[in-house]
């Protein structure tokens, strides 16, 4: 008799649940004439003449702030569990920007996987690397769970789809509505995609996909032809909230509401200048504090650990690469937050909990 896989027993009782749908057939984040948007004031998006007004108007008179030696951000020894955790241990170790490896209900979680040199469509232009990758790909334990926030390219890369529905065909895709196909035109065989507030769960592990926002698009035409979000993930021990790539929103509390109390929440830190620019898309430690005081609102108080993302690999925006995190525990400390609560990984860093 064939020996059944790990992951194929999962499958076999692979139980999708959908929460209900408001009553209104089209929800508010989808455009009338297809796609998505956000649906909150503030989320007024910058077009392409901005961009340009940004990038060679205003660089010019204000010129960027000076970056630090990327050999300031060291690599470390990965220490997660191969090739699995037990279902009671949780562990999260950082890969780069918000590329993460989480080992919950005792599967393997790569979230926002990205291994190329560049965050681009072409490998001889656009943002490069400061730091590698901080597990090297041959050294991956077997992925059970890949969990995605939305198209961009340093998010979602197509070389790095490709090598992992190779090596592990059985892993199963969780994608935003939309990304599902770019994901099955490079291999990916099981994929679940999901609108905001929508759950699903595999074996031991419960996923909602939640609001976030941003904007989505590989192509000047293709702009938010597919969804963006964030992803809470819950086994019976831990509780994760993964916020993707966003700016500060009013969902958070409501997030915190419905699917927590969550112990650890992934908030990305970084590429957030200019403010008049990034602020629509993108957080910065002061909105990161924000965030969590919502968080922390909507989950009674209860402790929370804040994982920082989305620095310290990419050159994306003109603020200094060493700033972020600089920022974030300045402010941290200034409100008296325990000090333990703030987890600022090294490259390759890996935090385990019992």
């Amino acid at each position: 008799m064939k020996k059944t896989s790990h992951l194929q027993a999962l499958i076999s009782n692979y139980d999708v649940i959908e929460m209900a749908q408001q009553e209104d057939a089209s929800p508010i984040h989808h455009r009338p004439e297809g796609g998505f948007r956000n649906p909150w004031p503030s989320a007024e998006l910058h077009g392409f003449v901005d961009f340009l007004k940004w990038s060679l108007v205003e660089r010019r008179r204000n010129p960027r702030r000076p970056d630090p030696d990327p050999s300031i951000f060291t690599r470390v020894t990965p220490d997660f569990v191969v090739p699995r955790a037990a279902p009671e241990r949780f562990t999260i170790t950082w890969i780069g920007h918000t590329s993460f490896l989480l080992q919950i209900a005792g599967l393997n979680v790569l979230i926002d996987p990205v291994w190329s040199e560049r965050a681009s469509p072409v490998q001889f232009l656009g943002p490069r690397r400061w730091v590698p990758p901080a597990i090297e790909f041959d050294r991956l334990p077997p992925i059970d769970v890949v969990v995605l926030s939305h198209d961009h390219y340093d998010h979602l890369d197509a070389t790095t789809v490709s090598r992992i529905a190779r090596r592990y065909p059985a892993a199963v895709w969780f994608a935003p509505l939309g990304v599902g196909t770019f994901l099955r035109q490079r291999g990916a065989r099981e994929v679940t995609e999901r609108d905001w507030w929508q759950e699903a769960t595999l074996g031991g592990l419960r996923l909602a996909c939640v609001p976030a926002q941003h904007f989505s698009g590989r192509t000047l035409g293709g702009r938010n032809s597919t969804l963006w979000c964030g992803w809470t993930l819950h086994s019976a021990h831990h509780a994760v909230f993964f916020a993707g790539d966003t700016a500060l929103h009013p969902e958070f509390d409501a997030i915190a509401r419905t699917f927590g109390p969550f112990d650890f929440a992934i908030l990305p830190i970084g590429a957030y200048e200019p403010r008049w620019f990034m602020g629509a898309v993108h957080m910065n430690p002061e909105d990161c504090m924000k965030a969590m005081d919502q968080l922390s609102a909507g989950q009674g108080g209860s402790r929370l650990v804040m994982v920082a993302s989305h620095w310290g690999t990419f050159k994306l925006t003109d603020e200094p690469m060493d700033e972020p995190p600089a920022r974030m525990r300045e402010l941290w400390q200034a409100t008296g937050l325990a000090t333990n609560d703030l987890w600022i990984m090294q490259h390759g860093e890996t935090r385990a909990v019992e």
